[in-house]
């Protein structure tokens, strides 16, 4: 299951693990990616939630920019190698 999913989201995953480079991964860096993932899809939830009604179309900006950030963690915390953790964190 993990490896089609890794084929279903190789797009963003193929770019971050790409390379030979060293890098350096700290024990915590996953599992705050992961926590910070979290966070950015509660807060675009939330920010759905409380939109009025009748309000126009740029207010789901900030639902679609959270919303894709969380994502886009939660896909490299769950299913990318150590190299793509420490490409989002930027650790060389």
């Amino acid at each position: 299951m993990k490896s089609a999913l890794r084929n279903v989201f190789g797009f963003i995953l193929n770019p971050l693990e790409r390379g030979d480079d060293p890098y350096h991964v700290n024990p915590w860096g996953r599992k705050v990616l992961l926590i910070l993932a979290s966070v950015f899809g509660l807060l675009a939830i939330a920010v759905l939630w409380f939109r009025q009604p009748g309000s126009d179309v740029g207010y789901f900006a900030p639902v679609v920019i959270f919303g894709l950030v969380s994502a886009t963690g939660l896909i490299v915390g769950l299913l990318g190698n150590d190299r793509a953790v420490a490409k989002i964190w930027g650790n060389k």
